[in-house]
């Protein structure tokens, strides 16, 4: 049995993709900075930094950063598809999703807190602090699409982790907006990806309109 500490919208998504499609036992325990009355407590005792998602695995330790988690299950249940079984294919698929966590994930954090990274700066300068980023995330996503769209690691028809990862991302600062005008092939296959019963079905519940 694992355990998903996470929330609506963010990261947690894309391992709740991960965990339907390596058909295992989980439980979700609500929690996030910014949600007072989670487990948000619980979380600290487990993550210092407070980070979603958090995993819990069935030996009892934790495993943080989303894409850290999303290989340790495609390499944990190999018949899941989250990973190819192709190396070479693999290895891009990797390299796919440490690009998401190391650019567009972080481009997100400083957008959503701009504050964190200005701590003695003005409301000007933390706005254009973000407005600066959010060009910079879009030209980022410009650049997947530009590397990944179309090459043997990217698979929506048989989405894996890379697409679960990205579907969720993408859902962020109206990146996905951006998308549809400078990258329509890409993102209409995103669109494809989210047919996949374990992504369509946590798509449909994290960002459902009866959701505040």
């Amino acid at each position: 049995m694992y355990t998903l500490y996470g929330t609506a919208r963010s990261g947690s998504a894309a391992i709740e993709m991960a965990l339907k499609a390596c058909g295992v036992e989980y439980r979700i325990c609500t929690a996030s900075s910014w949600q007072k009355e989670s487990h948000l407590e619980e979380l600290r005792q487990i993550n210092p930094l407070v980070q979603i998602p958090t995993l819990i695995l069935a030996d009892g330790s934790e495993l943080t950063e989303s894409a850290a988690i999303l290989i340790y299950l495609g390499m944990e249940y190999p018949a899941s598809g989250l990973l190819s079984q192709d190396a070479a294919v693999r290895a891009q698929q990797l390299r796919g999703l440490v690009y998401i966590a190391a650019n567009c994930y972080a481009s997100v954090g400083i957008i959503d807190y701009p504050e964190r990274w200005l701590p003695d700066g003005t409301e000007d300068h933390n706005t254009q602090l973000a407005q600066g980023t959010v060009q910079k995330l879009y030209q980022q996503w410009d650049s997947f699409s530009d590397v990944f769209f179309g090459s043997k690691a990217w698979q929506p028809a048989h989405p894996g982790g890379l697409e679960m990862l990205a579907a969720v991302v993408t859902r962020w600062s109206q990146a996905r907006e951006h998308l549809r005008l400078s990258r329509p092939g890409f993102c209409l296959s995103l669109t494809e990806a989210e047919k996949h019963p374990a992504i369509r079905d946590v798509i449909e519940n994290h960002w459902s309109p009866e959701r505040p």
